[in-house]
């Protein structure tokens, strides 16, 4: 109803991660970032890094050479199709297109021969940071309210203004009714719904066989509360619990708690259908803020004040609880409300349950090397 309808609001800036935080670092700990360069150099980000990181030669890469760059390669051209405006990247963006895309070793040559890599430190002069992950959830909805399709996604009401004051909490949004008639789809788990709010966008399959995929449109405007550190509190759940599988198990036992859990987070995320040619193919990833479709394990969300989005980084850190390394190519087209700092970076792990479970858990330390234009 319009005459309950506090003074209008604006969304904060939200590309595909709102985050970019991961389950465990944003619901747990709540927004984590990295080191957060105080003094930044002036101009553009390719002159930051060039006036703060360190250049360094290809052997210092661990695992340089180890690595399969294919994939990296494809997310890469599509960085050129925005980067070849760009006096420093026109060159070696022309030049890649006559790079064979399945000659592992002419991309590597490629990479050697026109880029120089520098190691990015932290304002303290540090080079390790925290790397978290993220990923495009899988929904099931209807575009009509029935049988278990009964947790509405919401747009952003039309009649709400984009100013920047504060809108009302999750719980007096869901108490009023204002909502009521702002429905885009009706999707079967209430806990899906919520983590798909901090991942920003996903895919819902309908009932119809077709597959609608949604994105950030704006917010309450209201801080971010972790409902799974509040069970942790409350020792309903453990810290390994508190990933979606996890929250989610433990809804099935407390239905009725379900509701008074998502009010813990006042934060209210609206979302948009994309259509036509935003919708994209099955097969293409969510666009990050570059404006290009993100790939599987290859795209990173970075602080854009530090890393030139769509340059190439290669990245060092391991799998997710795990010692394992975790050492390849990467291309930064993405950006997140968390992710702050120099040696800062949220991985893309792709879409549907295996990716969410690595994203729920990565959490670890890493080393970054932005590869610039020589």
């Amino acid at each position: 109803m319009l005459s309950s309808v506090p003074r209008p609001f604006v969304p904060s800036r939200r590309v595909l991660p709102l985050l970019a935080c991961l389950f465990f670092a944003l619901l747990v700990a709540g927004c984590s970032s990295g080191p957060v360069m105080t003094t930044s150099p002036s101009g553009s980000p390719e002159a930051r890094v060039e006036q703060t990181a360190r250049k360094t030669n290809w052997g210092h890469l661990p695992g340089w050479s180890r690595d399969q760059p294919m994939a990296a390669w494809s997310a890469f051209r599509e960085s050129c199709t925005r980067l070849k405006r760009k006096a420093a990247w026109k060159g070696v963006c022309h030049d890649a297109q006559s790079v064979d895309p399945l000659n592992a070793q002419a991309i590597q040559n490629f990479f050697e021969s026109r880029f120089t890599p520098y190691r990015v430190t932290n304002s303290d002069g540090s080079a390790t940071g925290l790397i978290t992950g993220y990923y495009e959830p899988i929904l099931r909805g209807s575009r009509v309210r029935g049988g278990p399709y009964q947790t509405p996604l919401y747009q952003y009401p039309k009649y709400w203004k984009r100013h920047t004051h504060v809108g009302p909490t999750r719980a007096e949004l869901m108490r009023s009714g204002d909502l009521d008639g702002t429905e885009l789809v009706w999707v079967d788990d209430p806990v899906e719904a919520a983590y798909l709010q901090i991942q920003g966008s996903g895919r819902v399959e309908m009932t119809d066989g077709t597959t609608m995929r949604v994105a950030y449109a704006g917010t309450n405007n209201q801080p971010f509360q972790s409902f799974a550190r509040r069970l942790i509190d409350r020792g309903e759940i453990t810290p390994a619990e508190a990933t979606l599988p996890g929250v989610r198990d433990w809804a099935r036992r407390h239905p009725g708690q379900v509701e008074d859990m998502l009010n813990v987070n006042p934060r209210m995320v609206f979302f948009r259908e994309l259509k036509g040619s935003e919708a994209l193919a099955d097969t293409s990833g969510p666009v990050g803020a570059l404006g290009v479709p993100l790939t599987s394990e290859r795209s990173i969300a970075v602080d854009p004040d530090e890393i030139p989005l769509g340059a190439p980084v290669f990245l060092s850190t391991t799998q997710p609880l795990s010692n394992q390394p975790l050492q390849r190519l990467m291309v930064a087209q993405d950006t997140g409300s968390a992710v702050k700092g120099a040696v800062r970076a949220d991985f893309y792990w792709g879409h549907g349950d295996a990716a969410g479970e690595a994203a729920s858990r990565m959490k670890q330390k890493g080393e970054m090397w932005v590869l610039m234009p020589k």
